[in-house]
């Protein structure tokens, strides 16, 4: 498919009655992992996965070294990519140019609670830049209304989401991604806040399940930095079991 191609589908996904799940990635061996599983319809890079295995911590990564491996994510899988781009490094419009130039068709972008005019402007950068490339670029504006609350009661948060998040689809944005543990009660005030199909979560321990946020009218479910940690635990559990008995254990699959 064409990039453009590429893009209306991740869209197509967004707008479809079943919620998108997508397993965060962090390098192409990652993405070729999961990609290979027919259930996989889009793939999602981790920003916090990526910086972590060049050595940054999260949202301190260079623009070039993060979109380098996004492109080679994106040249690496058949299906969409929607990448994690931290706060638009400073130039939003010219961050997605990049982008999208890299195969990348759709991206979390987040607002770190800065002032919602300047918020609003970073996404409205965005969608222009998307339009100018000719590509419907599946923008997942990121609220932390929730993950930089602080000690705010949750009707507060619950409020400010919602106003950032008409805000953003207003200027334009696909749907809205609101970061945190999110119970069924302030995860419907959400989706009748900012619209049906237009809210995105994270999976979490102690969150709701997929198919109980897809009841709820979400569009999007991502796993962030938890896939990586998962493959990294498996890994030092592996090295700790040869370093114990020095035998690889039976049954170790190839991978694929």
């Amino acid at each position: 498919m064409t990039t453009s191609a590429k893009a209306q589908t991740l869209v197509d996904l967004y707008d479809a009655p079943e919620i998108l799940r997508v397993v965060n990635v962090w390098d192409v061996v990652s993405a070729r992992a999961v990609a290979k599983l027919p259930e996989t319809r889009a793939i999602a890079t981790a920003g916090h996965g990526i910086a972590a295995s060049f050595g940054y911590d999260d949202g301190t990564i260079p623009r070039d070294i993060m979109l380098d491996m996004v492109g080679r994510i994106a040249a690496s899988v058949h299906v969409p990519v929607t990448a994690d781009l931290d706060d638009g490094y400073d130039d939003a419009g010219e961050t997605t140019r990049l982008a999208i130039a890299a195969g990348v068709v759709g991206a979390n972008v987040e607002d770190r609670l800065k002032p919602l005019d300047e918020s609003v402007a970073v996404v409205e950068a965005i969608v222009k830049a998307a339009e100018a490339e000719g590509v419907p670029f599946a923008l997942n504006a990121r609220t932390d209304a929730f993950v930089r609350a602080g000690g705010r009661p949750v009707e507060q948060s619950v409020a400010d989401a919602i106003q950032r998040g008409r805000a953003f689809i207003d200027a334009g944005a696909t749907s809205v991604f609101v970061p945190g543990i999110l119970d069924a009660h302030v995860t419907r005030q959400l989706v009748e806040g900012i619209g049906e199909r237009k809210v995105s979560v994270i999976g979490l321990p102690g969150a709701l399940s997929a198919a109980q946020y897809e009841k709820l009218g979400v569009a999007r479910i991502s796993y962030g930095p938890l896939p990586q940690r998962a493959a990294l635990t498996a890994l030092q559990e592996l090295a700790a079991s040869l370093y114990k008995g020095g035998v690889v254990p039976e049954g170790l699959p190839a991978l694929n």
